[in-house]
């Protein structure tokens, strides 16, 4: 790991269960890892529909962001990935919701499936205050 990089965890979020961090801060950038929508404290809740499980990822990493010294109006990048394009509307939606005039660039993938009944993961970038 270079001296420049730093890993970033968050106590009220579960640890990783593989081999990864939940985000790297380097080179004025944060990078978070895909987020599912584990309920801080709840690891047994898997929210039941797209829209909810969609604002828990987001939070997630919002949590992450801010644990890195960043905040969502400096996501530069988001992928989302998604366990079917019928769920592309409700995702959008509340999305939009999250970021509100804010628009990082973006993909949505739609994928097979997820394990444990998610519909979706969400990674992000965002710069840290000061580095544009």
């Amino acid at each position: 790991m270079g001296a420049r990089m730093k890993l970033v965890n968050v106590a009220s979020l579960p640890v990783p269960a593989g081999h990864y961090s939940p985000a790297v801060v380097h080179g004025g950038l944060v990078f978070v890892s895909g987020q599912l929508a584990r309920v801080p404290g709840q690891p047994n809740v898997v929210p039941a529909t797209i829209e909810a499980q969609t604002k828990q990822c987001l939070e997630n990493a919002e949590a992450i962001l801010l644990a890195a010294g960043s905040r969502r109006d400096l996501v530069v990048k988001s992928t989302i990935y998604i366990s079917g394009i019928e769920h592309w509307g409700a995702v959008n939606t509340a999305y939009a919701a999250f970021f509100g005039a804010h628009k990082p660039a973006r993909a949505i993938i739609p994928v097979a499936h997820f394990r444990d009944g998610f519909l979706i993961e969400i990674e992000m970038v965002a710069a840290l205050p000061g580095t544009d």
